[in-house]
């Protein structure tokens, strides 16, 4: 039966039937491995979010973080969580044994986060973000950065963040003035202000490392000129003690949704007493942070995708048990009230709910494998997966971030009124949600990335070679007679896509970059509903497989309904993308044209 906020069923079904995460043992790096082992880490996960993060997801949101005397103040259970995330190997799930981490595939560890985060988004952040600050300072830092923070970040009693953002600099990270000044004792002095820094401050850990980018004086302007350092809210004075290090926290925004974990404002160096430690080289912080940002930002499309679980079951379960009205066929008004569930229209947003929840993970999942491969392949093999997966990854964040949403508007839509009152988690779930599409790059950012450098890179190489990805899925399909007409379905919105992405490099060539960029978003939607299709086809060739065995009882059931959820996305879904093709292929400025002025009243 499923969980009551994601099914155990589907994720190993994803997992061992449709991306084979079992034969990733062959290989030497993860020949420690085998199915029963992944079972016991799924179950660790499952029982640490259902015993610990599960009871306290609406607790986190009634009783947000504080700031107290320049310091922050989560809830108790946030230290619990990250001791037994340290005493567990989940923070560090991912990384080398010869570190200290678990060494696990990627698409393990990507379906553990999804079970802390369906359980309770705004704690499953806290080591995720000390996760991918260790991991930079793995894949960039000097030994003795290594030596000196990972230990205690791995074990949960330190914290790690990005620090990126700056009041005048958003999205548009060149413009960043936080500065680094050298000095001649092996440290940079920093000085600035960095704002939306999650869990930037909190009082459930001794220290917070922050992957922090600045200017050193005298760099380049633009991008060119920006740097990586670790800065700690502590640092190691002449003496070998932890002292402050001038990172004072200045302030903590009060959020929508997402309340469980602190977003704080910072000042750096107002003392002129912030040391900052280089990571990789000079200049080059932007390209190294780019490591945490792209996982960020798989990471924001599996939190975006576990909400949105969590709302389906919250939804699911009301649907079955709220009696309502009768089937429209019936007209004896004395006759016992019907489960909603019953009701044609609520099936239709919950096989909504459930198409664009499971068909996000399994997204989500592929780009796991293509990480997995990219780490232990060589060559053009390498390659293949390190393009696919770097095309795939604005497509992977933005799409459950934007569908997410309207996937729990429909599970709220499904309680009714009580959806949008308290009583029930759906109102949270939506305010939880809301922050995926702005944070780690907007949808806007997303849509630039993709159609601006991701699809045209290398002369196309990563779009050439996804298309072939999908060619093999359509192969794969034609063998069963039960998707012949997805098989075309597929095929059409195949040809659809590469007309249209013709058209817009083509606009690209001749016109300007707003002309050909005005409507990136919308090509990313086009691009997000495709891929989805992509992998419900691939889900439904296993499905058919299974159900030819004619499995009985729940085995039965889940097969048929996911091959429910799969027609629903190709028959609701998938002929959305005839009439965004129709505004892509229409390429007049509108919105270039249009003045500021005009938007007055």
């Amino acid at each position: 039966m499923a969980a009551r906020f994601l099914s155990e069923r589907n994720l190993k079904f994803l997992l061992y039937d449709v991306f084979d995460v079992v034969a990733l043992t062959q290989y030497g790096y993860y020949k420690e491995y085998d199915g029963k082992t992944f079972d016991m880490v799924l179950k660790a996960a499952m029982d640490l979010a259902e015993g610990l993060l599960w009871p306290i997801f609406q607790e986190m949101d009634k009783s947000p973080p504080e700031w107290v005397n320049d310091q922050i103040k989560v809830h108790p259970s946030v230290e619990k969580f990250l001791e037994k995330c340290g005493e567990g190997g989940w923070i560090g799930a991912g990384m080398p044994f010869e570190w200290g981490g678990q060494q696990l595939p990627q698409m393990i560890t990507q379906v553990c986060t999804f079970i802390f985060a369906a359980a309770n988004y705004s704690a499953s952040v806290y080591p995720g973000l000390t996760s991918g600050a260790a991991h930079l300072i793995l894949s960039f830092g000097k030994e003795e950065l290594k030596k000196t923070y990972l230990p205690k970040m791995l074990s949960g009693k330190w914290q790690g963040t990005m620090a990126l953002t700056e009041p005048e600099a958003g999205s548009s990270l060149s413009d960043i003035t936080t500065e680094a000044e050298p000095t001649d004792h092996g440290y940079y002095k920093i000085r600035g202000q960095k704002i939306f820094i999650s869990a930037g401050d909190h009082d459930a850990v001794e220290n917070v490392v922050h992957l922090m980018l600045a200017k050193i004086q005298g760099a380049p302007a633009g991008v060119k000129g920006i740097s990586l350092f670790v800065v700690p809210k502590k640092r190691l004075d002449e003496k070998g003690q932890w002292v402050p290090n001038d990172v004072v926290t200045s302030g903590i925004f009060h959020k929508l949704g997402y309340r469980g974990c602190p977003i704080a404002q910072l000042s750096i160096g107002d003392s002129d007493d912030c040391q900052g430690y280089l990571v990789g080289n000079p200049n080059q912080g932007l390209l190294h942070m780019f490591q945490m940002m792209n996982e960020a930002r798989i990471e924001v499309g599996v939190g975006a995708t576990a909400i949105a679980s969590a709302a389906y079951y919250a939804a699911l379960d009301y649907s079955k048990k709220r009696l309502q009205g009768r089937k429209l066929s019936t007209k004896d008004p004395t006759l016992p009230q019907v489960p909603i569930i019953e009701h044609p229209d609520v099936k239709r947003m919950l096989l909504f709910q459930r198409s664009i929840t499971e068909g996000s993970l399994a997204l989500l999942i592929q780009c796991g494998k293509y990480a997995d491969l990219a780490g232990i392949l060589t060559g053009e093999e390498k390659e293949k997966n390190e393009l696919l997966l770097d095309l795939l990854t604005p497509v992977a964040k933005s799409y459950p971030a934007e569908m997410g949403l309207l996937s729990i508007s429909a599970g709220l839509q499904c309680l009714g009124g009580s959806g949008y009152c308290d009583d029930y988690p759906l109102e949270q779930h939506y305010r939880d949600a809301r922050i995926h599409p702005i944070h780690e790059g907007t949808t806007g950012i997303h849509g630039l990335d993709l159609l601006g450098r991701k699809v045209i890179m290398g002369h196309g190489k990563a779009y050439q070679l996804f298309l072939e990805e999908v060619q093999g899925t359509l192969q794969e399909a034609k063998k069963f007679e039960e998707l012949e007409s997805y098989v075309q379905k597929l095929t059409q919105s195949l040809d659809t896509l590469k007309k249209v992405t013709t058209h817009l490099v083509n606009v690209g060539k001749k016109g300007t970059p707003e002309l050909f960029l005005a409507d990136a978003t919308l090509y990313l939607e086009f691009f997000g509903i495709f891929c989805v299709a992509w992998q419900w086809l691939a889900q439904a060739s296993v499905v058919v497989k299974a159900l030819r065995n004619d499995p009985d009882g729940a085995e039965g059931y889940f097969y048929k309904g996911k091959f429910f959820a799969f027609r629903y996305f190709f028959e609701y879904e998938l002929p959305k993308l005839e009439g965004l093709a129709k505004r892509l292929m229409n390429s007049d400025g509108l919105t270039v044209d249009i003045k500021p002025d005009f938007f007055s009243d």
